[in-house]
């Protein structure tokens, strides 16, 4: 039988840091354009007692999310040895397009996938390169999709990158601007023979009733800006009581699939959209099975890069894999859950055994 096995990975984490003291001489105000009763210290505080979060990353002006990917495909290529026009597939998940520093338009034509094989030189028209759209799940659903591929005996190589700058798509007068950042991960998914690695199970779900506009594209808070241009706005206590209701059901669904005793877990690589939430879908979905959640279970990375949206999953799972996160590691053997949730609103868990 054949699996799917990711033979590489790589990043690319941009070199501005901005830490939570920048903030400090922010003009931030309530939805309604008033302003905070607390001075910018005490948000600021709140704000790491919650999110985790003390330092973010920018990407430089020059550099747009189309460019952020492709250095973390090169590192993915690379990583993985395989020639790139031996790729069969391309896939890209981002939400906002290549937006130029200070622009209010994004640009996705071509898609950031054509604009990534452009820049890697392959010539292979059978290389078919294309976008998802899928909010900060987006890159586990494209390696969820390049295994769809690879199990249809269509593809034997397939390149998967999540990458983002929500740095230009932030309103600097809304508190949560603080959450995001800029970054890529990407990774190589192979064809293989060995049955006893690779992806064993997957799960998917897209809620969107009411939870459709949780995230969305909104007006700035400062009622004084250009109406017209719209900036990334959340319901952040409404997406906290969601993800940690659902997240954890959709985790269980995929590691019932696989077969896989929970207690063969050996870490759990989850969005770092909020360190609190991620410790709280954690608890729970350890507690389905009437359990308490294991020591040094969950790598974090989110104190140092916060939030860059779908490449959070893939840039966490290389540094583990490179050694670059204290105290954490993979080995040969191990099985890891790979889980996300984002705007649509959509939760996504792969089952992976190394």
């Amino acid at each position: 039988m054949i699996t799917s096995k990711i033979t590489g990975t790589g990043t690319f984490i941009p070199s501005i840091k901005k830490g939570n003291n920048a903030f400090l001489n922010a003009d931030f105000l309530n939805e309604d354009g008033s302003v905070f009763a607390s001075e910018n210290d005490v948000i600021i505080d709140k704000f790491k007692t919650i999110t985790g979060i003390d330092e973010r990353r920018y990407a430089k002006e020059e550099y747009k999310t189309s460019d952020l990917a492709f250095f973390a495909a090169q590192k993915a290529i690379e990583d993985a040895n395989v020639n790139a026009e031996e790729l069969n597939y391309i896939i890209v998940a981002h939400n906002f397009g290549d937006v130029k520093q200070g622009a209010i338009q994004s640009d996705m034509l071509p898609s950031l996938a054509t604009r990534v094989k452009y820049r890697l030189g392959i010539a292979n028209p059978n290389c078919v390169a294309y976008d998802i759209l899928f909010g900060c799940p987006g890159w586990i659903e494209g390696v969820i999709q390049a295994q769809a591929f690879i199990k249809a005996g269509i593809a034997k190589k397939c390149l998967v990158i999540g990458a983002e700058t929500l740095s230009r798509v932030v309103d600097k007068h809304d508190r949560d601007s603080m959450i995001y950042s800029d970054g890529a991960g990407a990774c190589i998914v192979e064809a293989s023979e060995d049955e006893n690695s690779g992806i064993l199970s997957h799960a998917t779900q897209t809620f969107a009733k009411e939870e459709a506009y949780f995230l969305h594209f909104g007006n700035s808070f400062n009622k004084d800006e250009n109406e017209d241009v719209r900036y990334i706005k959340m319901y952040g206590r409404k997406i906290y009581e969601f993800a940690i209701t659902n997240v954890p059901a959709a985790m269980k669904i995929a590691l019932d699939k696989s077969g896989v005793s929970i207690d063969n877990v050996k870490k759990i690589f989850i969005h770092q959209a909020n360190e609190k939430m991620d410790e709280a879908i954690v608890k729970r979905f350890y507690r389905l099975y009437k359990m308490k959640t294991p020591e040094g279970i969950m790598p974090m990375s989110i104190h140092k890069l916060g939030n860059s949206s779908v490449a959070t999953v893939p840039t966490l799972l290389d540094l583990v894999l490179k050694g670059n996160i204290e105290n954490q590691e993979v080995n040969k053997g191990d099985v890891v859950i790979l889980a996300s949730v984002g705007a649509g609103m959509n939760i996504n868990a792969i089952i992976y055994k190394f």
